[in-house]
């Protein structure tokens, strides 16, 4: 595994040869290059550090290149700084020279944009880090990613009238258990319609589901600080957070894949495939065929 020292490129662009459609893959919590600074300022060993992580989600989506749409992948862990919250959302229990105001639930839970705790609340420092340090990672890392993915946004919609976020990510399957025996394989969260068209949601659910796989709408899971930023259908700007349930890949507790990695692999890029067609114009889709 790749051990940075700040700071590298903060995310890997997957460019195709021929862009030729409104679709932008990302994963920003599939980064696993853990500086070596910050494995020894924590009092976790890594894989705790790793659980944090939508492990392996970039590799599902490394494939876009291939079909016509653009991929943007983070390299940095979630445990380091997450992507997925806004730069504002500082967590006074975590760095130092926080004014403490209106503490989000999200803060309170120690999943800040400087992430305190990793999953099952284990705390990843033994005390504080400075202001300093989280402002490096968030000009360093946050902001470029960021600017890169409206970017990609803003281009995708000069050229094709829409731009279309297909924002991939994984859940622990414990955080299923209250489904039961029904467990959902996919959930695909677009805030109730704040993030994306209905349109372009159910296309997403019909190919899921054709995949065999079950899915859920909003539930537990309908998006964060990503959906809510970038998501404005209304201006053809649209948002779909896909996760996906890790027990259908991954070998949760040592962070590895698991033994259906590749054939599952291979079924989400047949997925890819149909959701870059979703961002293609009636024209382009008959001249594919």
């Amino acid at each position: 595994m790749t051990r940075l020292s700040p700071f590298a490129p903060s995310y890997t662009l997957h460019a195709p040869h021929d862009h030729s459609t409104a679709v932008l893959f990302a994963s920003p919590h599939s980064g696993r290059d853990y500086p070596d600074s910050f494995q020894a300022r924590s009092v976790l060993d890594l894989p705790r550090l790793r659980s944090s992580e939508d492990a392996y989600v970039d590799r599902f989506v490394q494939s876009a290149p291939d079909h016509g749409a653009m991929a943007i992948t983070a390299r940095y862990p979630r445990a380091y700084v997450d992507l997925n919250r806004d730069e504002t959302e500082l967590d006074p229990a975590v760095i130092d020279d926080v004014v403490p105001r209106a503490i989000s639930g999200r803060i309170a839970a120690g999943l800040g944009v400087i992430p305190r705790v990793v999953s099952g609340g284990r705390a990843i420092y033994s005390g504080k880090i400075t202001r300093a340090e989280a402002e490096d990672r968030l000009v360093n890392i946050w902001r470029p990613y960021h600017h890169e993915v409206r970017r990609q946004m803003e281009r995708l919609h000069r050229r094709f009238g829409q731009a279309i976020l297909v924002d991939m990510h994984s859940m622990p399957s414990e955080a299923l258990e209250a489904f039961g025996a029904h467990k959902p394989d996919i959930v695909l969260g677009d805030r109730h319609g704040g993030a994306a068209s209905a349109r372009i949601t159910q296309q997403l659910e019909q190919i899921f589901t054709q995949a065999g796989l079950s899915v859920r709408l909003n539930s537990p899971f309908a998006g964060a600080y990503i959906a809510q930023h970038y998501g404005r259908p209304m201006a053809g700007h649209h948002v779909v957070q896909v996760e996906i349930n890790r027990a259908l890949y991954l070998t949760e507790g040592v962070v590895a894949p698991g033994p259906n990695f590749d054939s599952f692999a291979a079924l989400m890029d047949q997925a890819v495939a149909q959701i870059v067609d979703v961002g293609r114009r009636a024209d382009q889709r008959l001249a594919a065929e």
